[in-house]
């Protein structure tokens, strides 16, 4: 554990800017534990994943705006979301832009629905750039106070080895039975 715990701190940054380009939920709220750990420092953190998250939805957006036809063979399998996407748009309005850093499943097709209206792109821009920092502030600050909860959870399950493997297992199991209940034909 240790071992990987070192070369998260030193990859870390990278690790994290590169995961946050498409959403890094996961990686911001890790980067807070670790610098709640000691291993990271959070205000680097919540730096580059602000940065990171602010580039790559301004790049999504970029590139649906004046490469639709790019996008359009990726989007088939998501006509669904990216017609919810285009009513929350209508909805709410510039509070989307806000909304959807939340939002796990369409943060990435948001940039790319808004990029593909006549949403003006100075202003998308700034709106981006603010809610890539608060999106980053408020994840980084409560993963680095929840940082003592996961480490005592880390600590109980590396001193009783068996109970990862048994959550893992019933994991399988349910999943399995899930997926026989929902592909048995009728």
């Amino acid at each position: 554990m240790q071992e990987i715990l070192t070369s998260l701190s030193t990859y870390g940054y990278i690790i994290l800017f590169l995961y946050t380009l498409g959403g890094g939920m996961v990686a911001i709220i890790a980067a807070g534990v670790l610098s709640y750990a000691g291993k990271m420092d959070l205000g680097v953190s919540i730096a580059v994943a602000a940065i990171s998250n602010a580039l790559g939805d301004t790049l999504l957006f970029y590139l649906s705006r004046y490469n639709k036809n790019m996008f359009m063979p990726y989007l088939k399998g998501h006509k669904r979301k990216l017609a919810y996407a285009h009513l929350l748009m209508k909805r709410h309005g510039d509070k989307v832009v806000f909304i959807q850093k939340f939002i796990y499943g369409l943060k990435t097709l948001i940039p790319i629905a808004i990029g593909l209206t006549k949403y003006p792109f100075y202003k998308f821009s700034v709106l981006n750039v603010i809610s890539s920092i608060l999106w980053a502030i408020s994840l980084g600050v409560l993963s680095y106070l929840a940082g003592n909860f996961f480490m005592q959870i880390s600590d109980y399950l590396s001193d009783h080895g068996y109970i990862m493997p048994s959550i893992m297992l019933c994991l399988l199991v349910v999943i399995y039975c899930f997926l026989q209940k929902i592909t048995k034909k009728r």
